[in-house]
């Protein structure tokens, strides 16, 4: 289809807008991915798009087009990480002290990495995947490599400067077609559009109320397990557990977030404890977070 008619589908206002069905949303993604369309459209599309809102059929038309490009490599045991693409910004990372922890239980991490997208400005995962020593139980995928289409929209992304459709997008993309996953979530509101549109690709598919949007709980906060349509809700305190860790409102370096995983306190490591147990629990590997956390202290 023309692509000018997707972008006056999302760009004339309230009374003008309309929702894109499933075949068209794969077909504006296609486009897009491809750059068969000048980078002023894709711009105008995506401004429209998150100010019409997005719907749940959109986002799973232009998932499928996704899938079509992403090259897939197959890690058995694994939980994919759905962190953000903008980055980290006040708060180090704590997924290589989580890994070091769970190589015993044999379960590998998946994660996936690109160049800073909008709009937080934070520390990347590829920044950090490329600045420490991994444990061979971690998996980082460069999106450079498993879907050049999407990290060569990096430019007109950053061009731009805002939040669009690709950073619900892009967090989770199966790429080592992993059997559980879980992302971050900052509101409740935002759970029932996550599952209806990832839960169905996963054997168990959970969110959790993570340190700035990631997968990485620092404070007192939510997970939910969905099943089917229902979801599953807990309560995990760190304090529950005897820790006090204190995040950081102010911004970090990579030079602070890499002296923080080199040189952990006993407090952080209390609390990437916390993290593998999450982890664990999420992957059927123990009946109850109290159970995992247990274990990896035994």
């Amino acid at each position: 289809m023309n692509f000018r008619k997707y972008i006056h589908a999302v760009g004339t206002g309230p009374k003008g807008n309309r929702d894109l069905n499933f075949d068209e949303s794969k077909d504006m993604m296609t486009q897009i991915l491809n750059q068969s369309v000048h980078s002023e459209q894709i711009a105008a599309f995506l401004l429209g798009w998150r100010l019409k809102p997005e719907t749940v059929e959109e986002f799973c038309g232009a998932l499928s087009a996704c899938d079509s490009y992403i090259q897939q490599k197959n890690v058995p045991n694994s939980i994919e990480l759905g962190y953000p693409f903008d980055g980290k910004a006040k708060n180090p990372y704590i997924f290589p002290l989580v890994a070091k922890i769970l190589q015993e239980s044999k379960l590998n991490l998946v994660l996936m990495g690109d160049e800073i997208q909008p709009a937080k400005g934070g520390i990347t995962i590829k920044e950090i995947c490329t600045n420490v020593e991994l444990s061979s139980n971690i998996h980082y995928f460069d999106r450079a490599d498993y879907f050049k289409e999407l990290h060569k929209l990096t430019t007109i992304r950053n061009r731009v400067g805002l939040r669009s459709a690709f950073n619900t997008i892009e967090k989770l993309p199966n790429v080592a077609k992993s059997e559980y996953a879980i992302t971050g979530v900052f509101h409740k509101p935002y759970v029932k559009k996550y599952v209806s549109i990832f839960a169905d690709r996963y054997k168990r598919f959970a969110l959790i109320q993570g340190n700035e949007g990631t997968p990485e709980l620092f404070s007192k906060g939510r997970l939910w397990i969905a099943k089917g349509e229902e979801l599953e809700e807990f309560i995990i305190d760190p304090e529950h557990y005897g820790i006090h860790y204190k995040k950081s409102w102010d911004t970090i370096t990579l030079e602070d977030s890499l002296s923080q995983l080199n040189s952990p306190s006993d407090e952080y490591m209390k609390l990437a404890r916390l993290n593998a147990a999450i982890f664990l629990f999420v992957t059927q590997n123990a009946k109850s977070i109290d159970e995992a956390y247990e274990m990896l202290n035994g």
